[in-house]
């Protein structure tokens, strides 16, 4: 799962002098995944195992709201919010009416903060049948597309856009950018610089207006665009 912040300067410059919101080392890693621009920020507070039910009560999504609140003064804040690996699981506790209805909760309390909620449908995984990538998770995305419809806010289908790019390379590019072998879910660091690009794409599609705050990299981009492998 991944709930990300975009804390971007908006048009004219900022509202006053902010920090940076992460350490040196979370930066490198921000702009790899998300490929902001500096002087905005992005600030990435997923982790892995969790799910619109444990995020929200172990704390974290505490974490999410303190950092958009604090910063909205001076930052146009944007987050984006992708779950359903673990929500799927069966150990989960989280059936898929209340993942839907969790994530139109998430997406109104992002615009409670005065934030603007983007959902991501989840990231395919890399689980491969006679050739073809498994669509394992068409439900979450169905469920993921039906919440940000009914809270009237913007999505981006990232499950269907990643389940076409790991079909057209094949399996054995795909699973490239496993974290470990075997893992066919989590990315290593190339995975996700390349999926970051993916996502940045997709957001531009959806929000053109956010272009001036996003790094460009059509080379990436173009392999991703013509299916082959990056």
């Amino acid at each position: 799962m991944r709930v990300t912040l975009l804390l971007l300067y908006p048009p004219g410059g900022p509202r006053r002098q902010a920090p940076s919101l992460l350490p040196r080392r979370r930066q490198h890693d921000c702009r790899a995944i998300s490929r902001w621009w500096r002087p905005s920020f992005g600030a990435n507070k997923g982790h892995n195992g969790a799910t619109t039910k444990s995020f929200v009560e172990g704390g974290d999504w505490g974490v999410v709201k303190g950092l958009a609140s604090d910063n909205k003064a001076d930052y146009d804040v944007y987050v984006t919010i992708q779950f359903g690996h673990n929500d799927q699981k069966e150990t989960s506790g989280v059936t898929l009416e209340q993942f839907q209805k969790n994530l139109v909760n998430l997406a109104g309390e992002v615009r409670g903060w005065g934030g603007t909620p983007i959902l991501l449908t989840p990231l395919t995984r890399r689980s491969f049948s006679n050739g073809v990538a498994t669509d394992s998770l068409h439900e979450e995305r169905l469920a993921t597309i039906a919440a940000a419809n009914s809270a009237g806010v913007a999505y981006l289908d990232l499950n269907q856009a990643s389940l076409k790019y790991v079909n057209r390379i094949g399996g054995a590019a795909a699973h490239a950018y496993n974290l470990k072998d075997g893992d066919n879910t989590h990315l290593n660091d190339w995975g996700s610089v390349v999926f970051g690009r993916l996502v940045a794409d997709l957001l531009l599609e959806k929000k053109p207006e956010l272009k001036e705050w996003i790094r460009a990299n059509e080379t990436l981009s173009a392999l991703i665009r013509n299916g082959q492998p990056a």
